[in-house]
């Protein structure tokens, strides 16, 4: 028995604005990472899991290209959406997280940050944890485009864009914040603060790749 089309529409709806629940995605992974401190976040926490998610909506059809391994039997609908109030949903849906969430919220969200960061100041805390999510939430669409980039489109394409983004982590942003880390170290020595384990750490950052490759050798 054929699939009926209406049913086919639906799934080609959901397969369709995967890209969009993907920024949507990014867009909660950045408020999470506030509130989990930046610095502290914790692994599994808000900021792990949307990421996670983002790149499975992104990855979500090579990921489905499993299922027939596994003896159950599956077609992803080709050729776009063929009810017209469907297609409509999906291109209106897509439009109001790209140019109103992404392209409007987003940076307004960001600049409320910065107000945070200026208000942790004051209150004697420390501004880098809204200073870094606003930069991230300003970052949304260039890291989704990062994650796009990343996809092999392959039935292995979600782990691919997780090692190709620690390799990213490792390569591009962990030298970064090593940089960071010494001009912290160089501030609080001007004060005389303590200032050693922001060396460390700037050290440490350095070799993240080293230490990891240590782990493996270990094992």
């Amino acid at each position: 028995m054929p699939i009926p089309q209406l049913l086919n529409d639906i799934i080609a709806l959901l397969l369709l604005l995967a890209p969009s629940a993907a920024l949507l995605s990014l867009v909660l992974a950045g408020i999470a990472l506030r509130r989990e401190g930046v610095t502290t976040f914790v692994i599994g926490g808000g900021f792990t899991k949307w990421m996670f998610w983002a790149i499975v909506f992104l990855t979500l059809q090579p990921l489905l290209s499993w299922f027939p391994s596994f003896g159950v039997g599956m077609s992803i609908p080709t050729g776009g959406i063929s009810t017209g109030w469907l297609a409509s949903f999906q291109s209106d849906v897509a439009s109001f997280l790209t140019s109103f969430v992404v392209g409007r919220l987003v940076p307004t969200c960001a600049a409320y940050f910065v107000l945070r960061a200026i208000l942790d100041t004051a209150s004697g805390g420390h501004p880098l944890p809204s200073i870094l999510t606003a930069m991230f939430l300003l970052g949304t669409q260039t890291t989704y485009n990062l994650i796009q980039s990343y996809n092999t489109g392959t039935p292995y394409a979600t782990v691919d864009v997780l090692d190709s983004l620690w390799n990213h982590l490792v390569g591009t942003i962990m030298p970064i914040a090593a940089v960071l880390a010494l001009v912290a170290a160089i501030l609080n020595f001007s004060v005389r603060k303590p200032f050693l384990k922001h060396i460390a750490v700037s050290l440490a950052l350095l070799s993240v790749s080293a230490i990891w490759n240590l782990v493996l050798a270990m094992m």
